[in-house]
């Protein structure tokens, strides 16, 4: 029985996600949903993607959080359309929370929206958005063994960023397992060696993510 209750509610969120995904089809508005765990970096690099962006496409985000709104201030400061969504003890965004966010938003006004979920490894990788892409960030400090730990988070995302590389020098994170590993989960994915506070590897990732926008799926 508990098995057919969580069928059910994964089966109700993929209708509305499917919904979603609809919606925002009809506004042109691509979907990029960030998934981490806590602490590697997904509001930096939210707000160092939209500085690079922002003179070519029209960004909007998406702010998921179990309380406060700490990042959807910083991210309302870069002039950005924001919604801060609080979860409670919620470790996970949903499509139905993602369809109330939309209201809220200027979906005519957007080219990419960028969705922060709830810092997690495990739950958010179940319940699909109504994105376009999925994309992993995993930082240097957390070490190289997260994909052997966590591996469901990579099985279906598109890219992996590799997050504050400019520590690498520090720490003991090999590289070469850790992307070893991930495609070993995920043959098809794709990575990048950043660092939001020297800017290394940016441009790249942003290049890639114009590139998506252009070919959603």
């Amino acid at each position: 029985m508990k098995i057919e209750v969580v069928k059910n509610i994964l089966d109700a969120n993929a209708v509305i996600a499917q919904k979603n995904k609809s919606l925002f089809d009809q506004h042109h508005v691509t979907v990029i949903n960030i998934m981490s765990s806590p602490g590697a970096g997904k509001t930096s690099a939210i707000l160092e993607t939209a500085r690079r962006l922002k003179d070519k496409m029209k960004i909007g985000v998406i702010e998921g959080d179990l309380a406060s709104q700490v990042d959807a201030e910083k991210v309302k400061k870069e002039h950005l359309p924001v919604v801060q969504i609080n979860t409670g003890s919620g470790c996970h965004l949903d499509a139905n929370m993602i369809s109330h966010a939309m209201q809220n938003l200027p979906l005519k006004d957007i080219d990419l929206l960028l969705i922060e979920n709830i810092g997690n490894l495990v739950c958010p990788s179940a319940y699909i958005l109504g994105e376009h892409k999925r994309v992993i960030i995993s930082s240097v400090p957390e070490g190289d063994d997260k994909p052997l730990k966590y591996p469901i988070i990579f099985v279906d995302a598109d890219a992996v960023i590799i997050n504050k590389v400019d520590l690498k020098a520090y720490l003991k994170f090999d590289m070469d397992a850790f992307k070893k590993a991930v495609k070993n989960i995920n043959p098809k994915i794709s990575f990048f060696e950043v660092s939001c506070t020297t800017g290394a590897g940016l441009d790249e990732w942003c290049s890639w993510l114009t590139a998506a926008s252009k070919r959603k799926s």
